[in-house]
């Protein structure tokens, strides 16, 4: 397949996904009743923060300048007050707030998490481990900003610039003017920084997705062996390094950005308050003694309100940075969750019936890449009961129509019956709960023994998977581990080898109880120990059940009910051995290159 292009499977609802605010606050609308909480206490946090420049003017006007040590005291006192009354709000604010930005990240973690479960294999073998792993951790994470910060920020700092703008224009409407005429040196260059920085956040987001997947390749366990084996540690590390060094550049130079804009504002920021002090104080130099003039407190009342003023104003003007370079986490978010798989639940889809096992395909065509088919209008039938071989070169198509009978992919073209039921019209549920499939790489999750088993039935007894273990003659096995059912197997199942892992495996299918069996038979890397023991473990499993065995083994051809020899996706031969190998043709030179010295060796 080809892993550089986008699923076909995948429909998405937009030709890009669009980031808007509606969308978002899509995300905002079912906590809406914390969201009023936490504006009631920015509310009160705006009103307490404009109490201390105020007291201060009295402090200086009315307590020192008239000498009245009580109105001193209690003015100093009111600081305190103010300052303890405000930090209990800013608490309010700050759990509700961090209550209310968890909760949403969890329902996109679970969102997305659920949608990629829903995805077909398609999806899978087109998209790298780490990338998804990128969307669901990092890019989720990444919006914690805007959730918990960006959209208090705007309540909090609109609430501070009006009851402020309030109180200086009360002050002195010239000094506010004034102060004003300062404001757009801090508005003009924000939208260029926050397109810039979006760009850089982009291509951040995407390099740190390629070295995510470069880790969770390299470091898995068959990573790791496969490295050391070829003895390619240096070229693996050069490449990390180059990759990582690439993603270290894009982070200085996003954190960089808008560097000099930033320094501007703190110009701005000190230029403000100096105008005032210098102006200012002027006015109460000639203004000494008249009875209205302007006082001391009162210019440095309205500079602390300037900070309050200049603060807010710079931090909305940065938001619309952090919004602009957020919307990168935002979009990369939506294109996934705007996916749409195309193997899902029918309208109308039934349940399927316990089923009695006949397999039908007609006129079943499957293609990976349009144009490009991997299985070619096969019609073919299997009776309940039979053990069908699946047998041809590899590649061939055989692994391919295994697939289409749980629905892993659906055919291109064509019908596959189960019972007479056309599978997509049936709930996949119902359909899978019947069939059971024993991969040629066995997967064991880095759990214990127990949960593994489980994972076929939940609601396992102890005394069900002994006998599921038993039947799979692997019992002897578990049963000499450190804590029998409970030893942890270490990552996918490294503490068992592989044909106790296969046996394992065979043991959750017992667990599962299918009637339809789909084996790719990988017994041929085995040693002759542990391909008898598999082998063993599995002629029961097969009897009485519907079997389609991808076939490596003699023994297991010979005892097909019917052999299907497959090539470029096409049956090119059905029949029993005999009946095969008596026509000369395909599977009969096949038998004679692979087979033939094993049949003598049996002999």
């Amino acid at each position: 397949m080809n892993r550089g292009s986008r699923s076909r499977e995948l429909r998405s609802d937009t030709a890009a996904s669009p980031v808007n605010l509606r969308r978002i606050a899509g995300f905002l609308t079912p906590y809406w009743r914390r969201f009023i909480l936490i504006l009631i206490a920015v509310a009160v946090s705006a009103v307490l923060g404009l109490i201390p420049p105020l007291l201060v003017r009295s402090i200086l006007d009315d307590a020192i300048a008239g000498g009245d040590g009580g109105l001193l005291k209690g003015l100093a006192g009111g600081l305190v007050a103010t300052a303890i009354a405000a930090g209990l709000a800013g608490v309010a604010r700050s759990y509700l707030n961090t209550v209310v930005s968890q909760r949403i990240m969890y329902d996109l973690k679970v969102r997305m998490y659920r949608l990629l479960h829903s995805l077909s294999l398609r999806f899978f073998t087109d998209h790298r481990t780490g990338e998804m792993m990128s969307r669901l951790t990092s890019d989720i994470s990444g919006i914690d900003t805007v959730i918990s910060g960006t959209l208090v920020t705007i309540a909090s700092n609109m609430f501070i610039l009006t009851s402020t703008l309030i109180i200086m224009l009360a002050l002195s409407w010239q000094f506010t003017l004034l102060s004003l005429s300062l404001l757009p040196w801090l508005i003009l260059p924000t939208l260029t920084v926050g397109r810039l920085r979006r760009r850089l956040r982009t291509n951040r987001q995407q390099q740190n997705a390629a070295v995510n997947a470069q880790m969770a390749e390299n470091l898995s366990i068959s990573g790791v062996l496969l490295v050391k084996t070829f003895n390619r540690e240096r070229t693996v590390l050069n490449r990390f390094d180059h990759d990582t060094h690439q993603l270290m550049d894009l982070q200085v130079r996003e954190a960089l950005v808008g560097r000099w804009y930033f320094m501007l504002l703190a110009l701005v920021t000190t230029a403000g308050p100096a105008l005032i002090y210098w102006s200012g104080g002027l006015q109460v130099i000639r203004e000494v003694g008249l009875e209205g003039g302007m006082t001391v407190g009162t210019v440095i009342a309205f500079v602390l309100l300037m900070g309050r003023l200049y603060g807010p104003a710079t931090d909305l003007m940065s938001l619309h940075v952090d919004v602009m370079t957020s919307l990168a986490y935002f979009e990369r978010i939506f294109d996934y969750l705007d996916l749409t798989p195309d193997i899902a639940d029918a309208l109308g889809a039934v349940v399927m019936p316990p089923l009695q096992g006949r397999v039908r395909f007609e006129h079943v065509s499957l293609e990976y890449v349009p144009g490009i088919r991997a299985v070619d209008d096969v019609t073919v039938e299997v009776e309940p009961g039979q053990l069908v071989a699946l047998v041809g070169p590899s590649g061939g198509g055989k692994t391919s129509m295994t697939y289409l009978i749980p629905r892993l992919y659906d055919a291109t073209s064509g019908t596959v019956w189960l019972d007479g039921h056309d599978i997509r019209g049936v709930t996949l549920e119902s359909l899978r709960r019947q069939i059971g499939v024993v991969t040629q790489e066995t997967f064991l999750f880095n759990t214990t023994v127990a949960e593994n088993l489980r994972f076929a039935k939940e609601n396992a007894t102890l005394e069900e998977m002994e006998a599921a273990c038993r039947a799979a003659y692997i019992a002897d096995v578990i049963n000499a581990l450190p804590d029998r059912y409970d030893t942890i197997v270490g990552e996918r199942g490294y503490r068992l080898s592989v044909g106790e892992k296969q046996r394992l495996a065979i043991a959750r299918i017992v667990l599962k109880d299918p009637r339809i069996f789909l084996l790719d038979e990988a017994t041929a890397s085995l040693d002759s120990h542990s391909e008898r023991a598999v082998q063993t473990a599995l002629e029961p499993l097969i009897r009485g059940r519907t079997s389609i065995v991808i076939a490596h083994r003699l023994s297991t051809i010979l005892a097909a009910d019917v052999i299907l020899y497959i090539s470029h996706g096409q049956v090119l031969e059905q029949g029993s051995h005999a009946e095969l190998f008596a026509k000369g043709e395909h599977y009969a030179r096949l038998y004679e290159e692979q087979f033939k010295q094993t049949k003598m060796v049996i002999n």
